[in-house]
């Protein structure tokens, strides 16, 4: 009896580079751009969706495993495992596959993931409540059945009662007192805080009691953003381009006309539109190009889409989300908003440099076929000066490339 021997080697970790899928390959170029090493990455969330077998999975385990030969610690979660993972600070991404497979404690978990890896883009540990909290030695756990209310907020069970999350207008629509908050709220918004309220609902969670009260507020937690590094810059470029500059914020009217003059615009001159629900910001680029002239709309979010899709000019972020840059016209590389007025700049440069090459092209039309016509110009002559016009027109396109942001 002779021995075989077998070369059998455990299969090779997923790789962007070992997938074999044509239809799919601008999947994997972004993935390559998001995994590449000392990448910047949006906290907007990165979706892959497929039919079975498409090689999401594959896609995702490649993606982890080019994050770890760069050193690079991330999370992962998946059908088959635990259901008690504690997200980790270290992480530089939070991966998760067959989501529609989690059973409840992965559901759990994976919100609160979600919610922990909402990483803004200073870079800074964006987990203030959840730090404040463990400060103070307060414990802390993922709500069950938490769902979104869009524009308005979120809300879930914790510890068997309805806690409500959102904004004033949100609190004001359900009925919520909020005249003990009243001197601290008025202060908050003075500063230009944004403003979200805490409110639990009377009863049992899973009974009707107390359905028809109000919700009871019990707490003010107040938001100040920052602008990007940059963003004041890029206005004021956009201003000597004689471009008018206009922010759309979903913030109270405060917070957003704070921000507003830091970013030196002037809210005074209806230069801010200020508490716009998602859906409505579509309404608000309409209404914008209803008062005349071309308007550009510069976005990064899923509810940015709508806007970038019916503005003139959608320019998206390449760190955004995905459906972001596919209703846009434009999608910027980096997540630099002085990317904005080169863009529009360069545009400028070029449609110029097509008009002076129709321009003299004309000119050289205008004035050489009539000579041929009448025996004026020779078929040698005609040729050379055919070449040569092209060559003008290609040596004057050619000195875009001079040009620098």
């Amino acid at each position: 009896m002779k021995q075989i021997a077998l070369d059998i080697a455990l299969a090779p970790a997923p790789t962007l580079e070992g997938f074999a899928g044509r239809l799919n390959q601008e999947a994997v170029q972004f993935l390559a751009q998001w995994c590449a090493a000392g990448r910047q990455r949006s906290p907007v969330p990165v979706y892959l969706w497929g039919e079975a077998g498409s090689g999401k999975t594959h896609l995702l385990r490649a993606a982890r495993h080019a994050l770890q030969q760069q050193g690079e610690p991330c999370g992962w979660l998946d059908a088959a495992s635990p259901a008690d993972v504690p997200f980790e600070g270290s992480w530089r991404a939070a991966l998760m596959d067959d989501v529609q497979l989690y059973a409840t404690g992965q559901q759990h978990t994976a919100f609160n993931w979600f919610i922990n890896a909402m990483t803004p883009a200073d870079g800074q540990p964006p987990r203030a409540v959840l730090a404040a909290a463990q400060q103070q030695g307060i414990k802390t756990e993922a709500p069950q059945d938490a769902r979104a209310v869009p524009g308005r907020g979120t809300q879930g069970v914790v510890q068997g009662q309805a806690v409500l999350i959102g904004s004033l207008r949100w609190m004001q629509e359900l009925g919520v007192d909020l005249s003990p908050f009243a001197a601290a709220l008025q202060e908050q918004q003075a500063q230009g805080a944004t403003v979200s309220v805490m409110a639990v609902r009377p009863g049992d969670a899973g009974s009707d009691e107390g359905s028809d009260v109000p919700p009871q507020a019990v707490a003010l937690l107040a938001f100040g953003d920052e602008a990007k590094p940059g963003a004041r810059q890029a206005i004021e470029t956009l201003h000597r381009q004689g471009i008018r500059a206009v922010m759309i914020s979903g913030d109270n009217r405060s917070a957003a006309e704070g921000m507003a003059r830091r970013l030196g615009l002037k809210p005074e001159a209806g230069e801010v539109l200020a508490d716009v629900l998602p859906g409505g910001k579509a309404e608000a680029i309409a209404r914008l190009k209803a008062a005349g002239g071309a308007v550009a709309m510069v976005g990064d979010g899923v509810n940015d889409a709508p806007a970038l899709a019916a503005a003139d000019v959608g320019l998206a972020m390449g760190s955004g989300a995905d459906v972001a840059m596919h209703a846009a016209g434009i999608t910027l590389m980096r997540g630099d908003i002085a990317l904005v007025p080169a863009a529009l700049d360069i545009s400028r440069r070029t449609v110029a440099k097509i008009r002076q090459n129709l321009f003299w092209a004309f000119i050289y039309n205008t004035a050489g076929i009539p000579l041929a016509a009448f025996g004026l110009l020779s078929p040698v002559l005609a040729g050379a000066a055919m070449a040569l016009s092209s060559v003008s027109v290609m040596s004057n396109a050619l000195l875009l490339r001079r040009w620098k942001p």
